[in-house]
């Protein structure tokens, strides 16, 4: 049971005004360095938020002063205000325009490997020199290659399956606005692989990162091979409600992983796969290898934390999960009291009152302690 905060609507004013004052001015100019200079958090806000607009994005991190958790919070709920107009046609793998494709189950690969902007090969040293006033020229030593590489590369995955070493899978070919959405309807278990995939994609990177670790690390199944990992530019493909002509909205950032494990038989491989907004390895990564290992849970497969697909889509829910964290901030100065009697009467009933001098905290603080 929860009480109402004392000290008035002007204390809670005061204590926004100060948030935001030491958070520094919003300006329309703050948000575009944001938008340039930090693109991979902007990502990962947009896929956890399922909402593609970088310009918003980069807006919630510079109202909230970098609180990832109320970002994607301000823009679910910017999110829950827009009508949906149309459905996007499905993106297939090879249509994707590429920007960064690797392997790591085969070295040659069909459309050869692909290393794009990665960090994966450098040394990680910090840029002290920057802070001494010098200009960063990291990215100037960039030269564009005089054969460039292809948009477009197959998917690894087909390749496999024409070699027999993938595990035939039923295309599923449900109309897109029958398509289950987890963001107006509520998930029930068990829950079907459209409504994974889609948890999958908004859940929070970092707990989808220490569910999928605890897999590789043996609390699993599984020990994954990234069959294919992709970055790149997807075409938004609509159809005008009034023609009926299907046109290009626009370019979004996607990425997607496929990884691959032994099947229970031995005679081909398994495949899990994540997909989400945005460029998000490591999340991607892990969320492939927690769609793998739930499958095998489906299967009968002993259970570990990350094979219950309950526990991993309520557990790595950014939204949920912080704001029940956050509501102990609220008081709970009823249910405390309750407890803290209860303890003074255990205390008195074994130790005796003599021994049992226990000072008794008052109900509730007093309104000038609870004032901002």
């Amino acid at each position: 049971m929860y009480i109402a905060t004392r000290g008035g609507e002007e204390a809670i004013q005061q204590s926004e005004a100060l948030y935001h004052l030491l958070n520094g001015e919003l300006k329309r100019e703050t948000v575009q360095r944001l938008q340039e200079s930090l693109p991979y958090l902007v990502d990962r806000i947009m896929g956890e938020a399922s909402l593609y607009c970088p310009e918003l994005a980069a807006l919630a991190i510079a109202q909230t002063g970098g609180d990832l958790y109320e970002a994607v919070l301000l823009l679910r709920a910017y999110r829950a205000t827009r009508p949906r107009i149309a459905y996007a046609q499905p993106v297939h793998a090879r249509e994707v325009l590429t920007v960064r494709r690797i392997s790591a189950a085969f070295k040659d690969v069909p459309g050869g490997q692909v290393l794009g902007p990665s960090l994966d090969y450098s040394h990680r040293l910090l840029r002290l020199d920057v802070l001494d006033g010098k200009s960063d020229e990291s990215g100037l030593g960039f030269t564009p290659s005089e054969r460039p590489a292809s948009p477009t590369y197959p998917a690894v995955a087909d390749w496999q399956r024409q070699q027999g070493l993938l595990r035939n899978q039923d295309a599923d070919d449900t109309p897109a606005g029958e398509i289950p959405d987890l963001t107006t309807e509520s998930v029930q278990f068990p829950a079907s692989r459209a409504h994974r995939l889609q948890a999958l994609a908004r859940a929070d990177t970092g707990g989808v990162l220490a569910l999928g670790y605890s897999v590789m690390r043996g609390y699993g199944l599984i020990h994954p091979t990234v069959n294919e990992l992709r970055l790149g530019l997807a075409e938004v493909m609509v159809q005008h409600p009034v023609t009926g002509v299907t046109f290009s909205a626009g370019r979004v950032r996607v990425s997607q992983c496929e990884v691959v494990a032994p099947a229970g038989d031995e005679t081909s491989y398994s495949v899990g796969f994540a997909a989400t907004l945005g460029w998000n390895e490591v999340k991607l990564i892990a969320a492939s290898t927690l769609d793998l290992n739930m499958a095998a849970h489906d299967e009968g497969s002993p259970q570990h934390p990350a094979h219950a697909e309950e526990f991993v889509m309520y557990h790595t829910e950014p939204v949920e999960s912080s704001g029940f964290c956050i509501h102990f901030k609220l008081p709970h100065y009823v249910t405390f009291s309750s407890t803290a009697d209860n303890v003074r009467k255990v205390t008195q009933a074994v130790l005796g009152a003599s021994n049992a001098a226990v000072t008794h905290m008052p109900v509730s603080a007093t309104p000038e302690t609870e004032e901002a």
